[in-house]
């Protein structure tokens, strides 16, 4: 279980002063507490969250792109709300290591898993508009956000990260991305976990589908060529 010490120190990283009680609830995963007598867990939170999320985002690309018409507006909200890039907004914020996980989870990497981080990151949304209001909490998700919104080549790769990737190879002159994919766990909680090749650049990454477990491999194998190119 995280620390009173370890969830100040969180609020410190996202610059708001959430209720300590709210942050504990906002970082519980089902998993912990089903195993420890049924405990209150994020999901609630995590469903206000979306919301103040997506209006949030969905607010603010209104009012500083006059110029985009709604499928435009539609695609960069996309982009910024999806579970891939929420993902990567969590890992930024190192926000895996205060997550409260069951045993299975934390033996299967749930810490790095991007439907939990992205799950639990809706969730400390939501705690955070309980906690101190709704315009701290637009305030947070903008901060939040906003280096996804400032490059479109990277929102455009949140949005399709494997096209993204192919395309990417092809202007640095690499091969053509290579993937393959393990699956481990009962058929009602399958784990899978792909692997993508493309020149000297090798990822992981995990999902419930084989999709989603591609693409966010695709995600990291984006941002690490593009670093290297």
């Amino acid at each position: 279980m995280s620390s009173i010490s370890e969830r100040t120190a969180l609020s410190e990283k996202l610059g708001v002063d959430i209720d300590p009680e709210l942050l504990s609830l906002a970082l519980t995963h089902r998993s912990f507490a089903y195993e420890n007598g049924g405990l209150p867990h994020n999901e609630r939170l995590e469903f206000l969250g979306d919301s103040v999320l997506g209006q949030a985002v969905t607010v603010m690309l209104f009012t500083r792109h006059p110029e985009l018409d709604e499928g435009a507006l539609a695609k960069r909200r996309s982009s910024v709300v999806s579970t891939l890039a929420l993902a990567e907004v969590a890992r930024t914020i190192g926000l895996g290591e205060y997550l409260m996980l069951g045993r299975g989870e934390e033996q299967t990497g749930g810490r790095d898993k991007d439907s939990i981080l992205a799950d639990t990151m809706e969730a400390v949304i939501g705690a955070t508009y309980l906690s101190v209001g709704p315009e701290a909490a637009t305030a947070l998700v903008l901060r939040l956000t906003e280096p996804l919104l400032a490059d479109p080549e990277r929102y455009g790769a949140a949005m399709d990260p494997k096209t993204s990737l192919q395309e990417l190879a092809a202007r640095v002159g690499a091969a053509p991305p290579v993937y393959s994919v393990e699956s481990t766990g009962p058929d009602h909680d399958r784990l899978f976990t792909a692997t993508v090749r493309v020149g000297e650049v090798l990822t992981q990454g995990t999902g419930s589908s084989k999709k989603s477990a591609e693409m966010a491999a695709a995600l990291r194998a984006w941002h690490e060529l593009g670093e290297s190119a």
